[in-house]
């Protein structure tokens, strides 16, 4: 999309300064041909669930509908009073919106790549919550990444004073996690909060 941008200033830039002769008619049938197909696709992609790809996906269908809609209103100006470089002007407002709607997209895809704790959820107010479990004298190690644009997943060590009561304390953090942050793929490690563990056959 970033590829595409550069290309559509660059050629938009050079029309405003060296202005072509438009046909209205033929940009405005086209545009409303590529209006029509580029409704019914974003329609088939906003029925299924929206991960990263299919955001991105998308995005690229609303790049190519807002094109449509500008070569529709340049069409449309040109046929009434020829002012050609309403196209490109068109096309260099499309570009911020673009712009605008990639660096989201981005940011979000790079902090997936880099393991990072996905937007909205914090590792403080997580961890807090995690110590608040009854059993759980603190929680150290805490990783939160994204597994999808809709599903994270979580690690930590969990300190407790008695592991026997580790199933239930397990149970506990899972369903809480769950029901607070809608994280369900966990893996814990409890610690005991004695310095002496001793294991029985």
């Amino acid at each position: 999309m970033l590829a595409v941008v550069s290309a559509v200033v660059y050629h938009a830039i050079e029309r405003i300064i060296q202005p072509l002769d438009v046909k209205g008619e033929a940009v405005t049938i086209v545009a409303v041909i590529g209006l029509f197909l580029n409704v019914l696709v974003l329609y088939l992609l906003k029925h299924d669930e929206a991960d990263l790809n299919r955001r991105a996906a998308i995005l690229h269908v609303m790049a190519d509908l807002l094109a449509s809609i500008a070569a529709l209103v340049s069409g449309l100006v040109i046929m009434f009073t020829d002012w050609v470089i309403i196209d490109p002007i068109l096309s260099l407002l499309i570009v911020v919106l673009i712009l605008y709607s990639t660096y989201h997209l981005i940011v979000e895809a790079i902090q997936g790549l880099m393991a990072g704790v996905p937007s909205g959820l914090s590792l403080e107010t997580v961890g807090r919550e995690m110590a608040s479990v009854k059993g759980v004298v603190s929680v150290h190690d805490l990783h939160i990444w994204s597994l999808t644009s809709k599903k994270a997943a979580l690690s930590a060590h969990v300190v407790i004073d008695d592991l026997n009561g580790w199933a239930v304390i397990w149970e506990a953090l899972c369903n809480r996690l769950k029901q607070s942050y809608e994280i369900e793929h966990v893996t814990l490690q409890p610690e005991s909060n004695n310095k002496i563990i001793t294991f029985k056959n």
